[in-house]
């Protein structure tokens, strides 16, 4: 490769133009990406821009890039590369995130950019397209790794929703057993379902199994102070309403556990591999009485917070309220079974996670220094070995 960098401005190197109008009424749903300022948003039954391309925020949502492989529609809030004179376009995709965007912002209410300033932006880069492609090759294995991690996360997510909601929803195995058919489970699972339902305060359930108040099956407690003036960063994880939220050098709980929105943001639910400190705005599983923690985890998914809304301005989550709700008891052997399958889910979600992480924070420390030619392929290649 011949390593020569060239200096220009924007618009000899590339040539963007403003997206395309499409009205709500008028989008039919098809295969081809909708991309606005924030990425995907839908699938359309048209195109206006053949693939790959390159789109970034033209309005509102200003900084963010997004490489998109196949034939697609650039709304209006958006500029896409219409033209990239010779140049690798995964490659352009990258370069364009070492841009300053908010240099070029009109400054208003809501940021916008004028293209026809971006296109007189001095820039650096190599002149080689072989050199480019490289580049993008590099940092594309890790950016397909990281999707292909988030893909993983998202089935074994749907896998074990999936499962919960056969077996203690919907009762499939035990509805293929009163129709005769074969419930397609090992025997030994397989025999942990009735093949009965009878009615009850909350609708047909299989027979054998009981209803209780929650706090039959888990017992929720309020989350514990912790002023960010105290917290030392460490290896247990901090839990607010909204999640994860840093990390404490010290635990209050410990792991694995599930955590909910006490006060702020109901409804979302967690699980926690490892011990953990939950804020005083959560609650916490305190005990597992009649359940587990991962199917306590889907449980509690289940169930509509809003409804036990105790605030008014602030939505607040009373326990003694959410305690009463009558809660469905299946045999502890079918949640237990349950809980192998979904723990090790979660684990292999968590490891994903982790790897994610690991290779993101590789690829945002190597695409500056790739990017303005500080460092150079052949470097990269070795250090991107160790984690691809």
């Amino acid at each position: 490769m011949a390593g020569e960098w060239l200096e220009a401005l924007l618009g000899d190197v590339i040539e963007l133009k403003r997206g395309y109008d499409l009205p709500q009424q008028d989008r039919r749903a098809g295969n081809f990406p909708l991309v606005s300022s924030s990425g995907i948003s839908d699938r359309i039954s048209e195109k206006m821009v053949k693939g790959p391309g390159v789109v970034t925020g033209r309005y509102g949502t200003l900084g963010q890039v997004h490489f998109i492989r196949e034939d697609f529609w650039p709304l209006n809030t958006t500029l896409y590369v219409r033209d990239f004179k010779g140049n690798d376009p995964r490659f352009i995709s990258y370069f364009l995130t070492s841009l300053d965007f908010l240099a070029y912002s009109d400054k208003a209410a809501v940021p916008g950019l004028n293209r026809n300033h971006l296109h007189v932006a001095p820039v650096r880069l190599p002149s080689d397209i072989d050199e480019q492609r490289a580049i993008a090759h590099i940092l594309g294995t890790l950016d397909d790794k990281i999707e292909l991690n988030r893909k993983i996360s998202e089935t074994l997510e749907a896998m074990a929703r999936a499962l919960f909601k056969s077996w203690f929803v919907d009762f499939n195995p035990v509805r293929a057993k009163m129709a005769g058919r074969d419930p397609g489970l090992p025997k030994e699972i397989a025999d942990l379902f009735p093949s009965r339902m009878v009615e009850s305060e909350l609708g047909e359930i299989p027979e054998g199994w009981r209803i209780g108040p929650l706090d039959s099956a888990v017992v929720l407690q309020r989350g514990f102070d912790l002023p960010g003036t105290e917290r030392t960063p460490g290896d247990y994880p901090v839990l607010a309403a909204s999640g994860p939220t840093g990390t404490h050098n010290e635990y209050m709980v410990r792991g694995p556990g599930v955590t909910t929105g006490r006060s702020g943001v109901l409804g979302k639910v967690f699980y926690v591999a490892k011990d953990f400190w939950p804020l005083n705005t959560s609650l916490w599983v305190k005990e597992f009485r009649h359940s587990r923690p991962a199917y306590a985890f889907h449980l509690l998914r289940d169930l509509d917070f809003s409804l036990f809304n105790a605030g008014s301005a602030v939505p607040t989550l009373n326990r003694n309220h959410v305690h009463t709700l009558p809660t469905l008891l299946p045999p502890m052997a079918l949640i237990d079974s349950f809980e192998h399958f979904a723990t090790r889910c979660l684990a292999r979600q968590a490891n994903a996670e982790w790897q994610t992480t690991t290779l993101a924070s590789l690829r945002d420390a190597l695409l500056p220094k790739l990017i303005s030619g500080d460092l150079r392929v052949p470097e990269a290649r070795i250090t991107t070995r160790r984690v691809v």
